[in-house]
C-alpha cells in the first residue's frame, strides 16, 4: 500500500505491507488524512517514533475482524488511543484508556499511523460519520475533541474570562471548543489574517506585540512553542488555571517561581473524546477556512512542506 514511513527521514513508498486487522479490531481504507503539529515535532525526535505517523484520518471500514461486521462499510474517525483493555488495569475499569500504561496511539506510539491507505482500530474506537459532514470536515474531529477535552477537565463558567494564546489550528479550534461555553474569550497570536477567523461578539484577538499585562482566569497555552509556557503564566491570574496543550520534542527553560507564588493551577491537555467534536461539527459551522491545502498522496512530502511554513492552517492528504 502507499503510506509515508519516517525513520530518520521522511519518505513516500508504494509497497508497504497491508495490515491485517488483529481480534477485535477493523481495517479502514483511509480517505483523508491530516497532518499535525505532533506530526512535525515526531521529524524532530519526538516519542522516539518510526513508521507511519500521523492519527487525523477519516475513511471506510472494508474489514472487521469481530462478530461486529454491521461495521463493514461505514465511514468513521476514530480515537486514536487503543488501551489494553485487561481486567486489572486501573485506567481501563475507570474509562480512561486513553491514559492505559499498555495503550498503543495511532501514528505517535507502537502503532503505525493514517498517513497511509490502510490502518486498523480497534472497533470500540469507532465513531461513525454523519452523511452531512464532509471528509475534509470530518478529519477536523481528532484535534477538534483536542479542544473539548478541556471542557472534560475543567469547569469554564460564562463570568470566566478566558485566554487561548496561539492563533495556529489547534487554537483555532480550541476557540470552538471554548466558545460553547459562553466564557469571554480573548486570543492571542502573532497572524491578523488568522485572528481574524475568530474574531467577533463572543472573542476579542489581540496582536502578540501588542499584548497588554491583562491575567486571566484560564489560560490555554497552544503555541507550540517553549516560549509559550513562561508567556502564558505571565497572564494567568493567582489561583487561576493554566491548560497546557502543546507537544515539543526539546526541552524548554521555563521559570516555575510565579506558578507558586501566584498558586496557579497547570492541567496539562491531550486528547479528547470525539463525540462532543463530531456532534459540533456536524452542526454546521464552516471551517473551510482552516484548511490551508489538499494534496494527493503523490505530493505528501509536499504536503509536509506546507505544514512546516509559518501561517500554515490545516495540510490535508487525499488518497
Amino acid at each position: 500500500m502507499k503510506a509515508l514511513v519516517f525513520d530518520k527521514e521522511l519518505k513516500a513508498v508504494d509497497d508497504f505491507p497491508k495490515p491485517q486487522a488483529p481480534l477485535g479490531e477493523a481495517l479502514i481504507e483511509v480517505h483523508m488524512a491530516g497532518i499535525c503539529n505532533t506530526d512535525i515535532e515526531i521529524t524532530k525526535g519526538y516519542m522516539g517514533f518510526t513508521g507511519i505517523p500521523g492519527h487525523e484520518f477519516t475513511g471506510t471500514v472494508k474489514e472487521v475482524n469481530s462478530s461486529e461486521k454491521s461495521w463493514i462499510g461505514r465511514r468513521v474517525v476514530g480515537d486514536i488511543n487503543c488501551a489494553c483493555n485487561k481486567a486489572d488495569c486501573h485506567y481501563c475499569r475507570n474509562n480512561l484508556g486513553r491514559h492505559c500504561p499498555g495503550r498503543t496511539t495511532l501514528g505517535i506510539y507502537g502503532r503505525n499511523g493514517s498517513l497511509a491507505e490502510y490502518i486498523t482500530l480497534p472497533v470500540e474506537n469507532l465513531l461513525e460519520v454523519p452523511d452531512s459532514v464532509p471528509d475534509e470536515i470530518a478529519v477536523l474531529t481528532e484535534p477538534l475533541a483536542a479542544g473539548f477535552e478541556i471542557l472534560e477537565q475543567i469547569n469554564i463558567y460564562p463570568h470566566d474570562e478566558v485566554l487561548i494564546v496561539g492563533d495556529g489550528k489547534l487554537g483555532l479550534l480550541i476557540n470552538h471548543a471554548v466558545s460553547t461555553t459562553g466564557a469571554s474569550i480573548t486570543q492571542v497570536g502573532k497572524h491578523p489574517e488568522k485572528l481574524g477567523l475568530v474574531a467577533g461578539s463572543r472573542c476579542t484577538t489581540i496582536l502578540l506585540d501588542e499584548m497588554p499585562d491583562n491575567q486571566y482566569d484560564v489560560v490555554i497555552e497552544a503555541t507550540g512553542s517553549a516560549d509559550g509556557f513562561n508567556f502564558s503564566v505571565a497572564h494567568t491570574r493567582p489561583r487561576g488555571r493554566l491548560v497546557l496543550k502543546s507537544t515539543i520534542a526539546s526541552g524548554q527553560n521555563t521559570d516555575m517561581n510565579p506558578v507558586v507564588v501566584n498558586e496557579i493551577t497547570i492541567i496539562g491537555s491531550r486528547c479528547g473524546l470525539l463525540d462532543p467534536a463530531l456532534d459540533y461539527l456536524a452542526s454546521g459551522v464552516d471551517f473551510s477556512a482552516l484548511i490551508s491545502g489538499i494534496f494527493p498522496f503523490e505530493k505528501t512530502l509536499e504536503a509536509f512542506q506546507a505544514a512546516r511554513q509559518k501561517g500554515a492552517l490545516k495540510i490535508l492528504i487525499r488518497f
